[in-house]
């Protein structure tokens, strides 16, 4: 099994944060996203994951591609690494791994999460991750017939055909036959909005008789912007929390402080006269003084005092005074 993660973008809707982090890099409960992500998927397929490529812009940097790469060898898989030049929609970019498109594998895109508890199916020629939704005109969703197939691809649907949102998992037990569609779209130029659109070859792949299943999750959360991101990062405490995982370190050191859990609590945390929690984290080096914390995402080396934070996402390296008279505010940086 092979998985394919497609992850060119830093993610603008995640400024200033992913000015120097991509956003699959992000830390949700201590962990990037991308690295849950490809544990979680690790976890539904229970197969042996032979590879994982990544599919990135060449300015992510030989850092990134280390760090994508170990993550690949935690799970005892062989990391690649791709690069997507032009952002030319979903197709193009699956197809700059297309060497790595052998026997069954899975395609996940790197800015969701996801919970689950269901047996891959590997008797379909694909498997497509969906989640249940209240507004299904915001997403694309597909189509059932009464042997629980997908019979059709919506794309925000004006009128309800279905409340079974793709949420950007997809299973192929043949790699070969997916790259083979898809490279029909690129020497076809079969384009939408400019774009080679995954669906076009999935809608393909259905004419000639493929057939395709859901794959029901339980919870999926979205890692788009910063509120969401937050958001997700105390849904994923709390999921952790209930399964009875350690989250804080042995090494953080509190004097006259609190942790309200779920939290998560890095390498060398040092909190001073703090509340933290319910609902944080707080990256490796982090030092939290004189500060009321609840419901926040803090990344690694940051430096708080003088704080009451609700809401709060803040990266690496930052220093925040709530007692500021003097600031120095970068591109894209939000105070409220």
């Amino acid at each position: 099994m092979r998985i394919i993660v497609p992850m060119a973008g830093r993610g603008s809707r995640l400024r200033p944060h992913t000015l120097t982090v991509p956003k699959p890099l992000i830390p949700i409960a201590g962990k990037p996203i991308v690295h849950r992500l490809v544990e979680d998927i690790a976890g539904v397929i229970n197969q042996e994951i032979e590879e994982i490529a990544f599919i990135i812009h060449k300015d992510f940097g030989t850092q990134v591609e280390k760090d994508l790469v170990a993550i690949a060898e935690k799970l005892g898989a062989k990391g690649s690494i791709y690069y997507q030049e032009q952002p030319l929609g979903t197709a193009h970019a699956i197809m700059s791994a297309k060497e790595s498109m052998k026997g069954p594998i899975v395609v996940a895109y790197a800015d969701t999460l996801f919970r689950a508890d269901f047996t891959l199916d590997t008797t379909a020629d694909s498997v497509i991750w969906v989640k249940q939704v209240e507004d299904p005109s915001a997403f694309g969703v597909v189509q059932l017939n009464d042997k629980n197939e997908i019979v059709d691809f919506v794309e925000k649907p004006k009128e309800f055909v279905s409340d079974l949102a793709i949420i950007g998992i997809y299973y192929f037990k043949s790699g070969e036959t997916l790259r083979e569609e898809l490279q029909y779209l690129l020497d076809n130029n079969v384009v939408k909005g400019g774009e080679y659109q995954l669906t076009d070859g999935l809608e393909n792949m259905k004419q000639k008789g493929m057939k395709f299943v859901p794959g029901k999750v339980d919870e999926w959360m979205d890692c788009g912007n910063k509120n969401v991101t937050v958001e997700t990062n105390s849904r994923m405490l709390n999921f952790l929390h209930n399964d009875g995982e350690n989250l804080i370190s042995k090494s953080a050191v509190l004097e006259n402080s609190t942790i309200v859990p779920p939290c998560f609590i890095g390498e060398n945390v040092v909190l001073k006269n703090a509340t933290v929690g319910p609902n944080v984290s707080l990256g490796n080096n982090t030092r939290v003084e004189s500060s009321v914390i609840k419901n926040s995402l803090v990344q690694t080396n940051a430096v708080i005092t003088n704080a009451h934070l609700d809401n709060a996402m803040i990266g690496n390296h930052a220093a925040f005074n709530g007692k500021f008279t003097s600031i120095s505010i970068g591109d894209y940086s939000i105070i409220e």
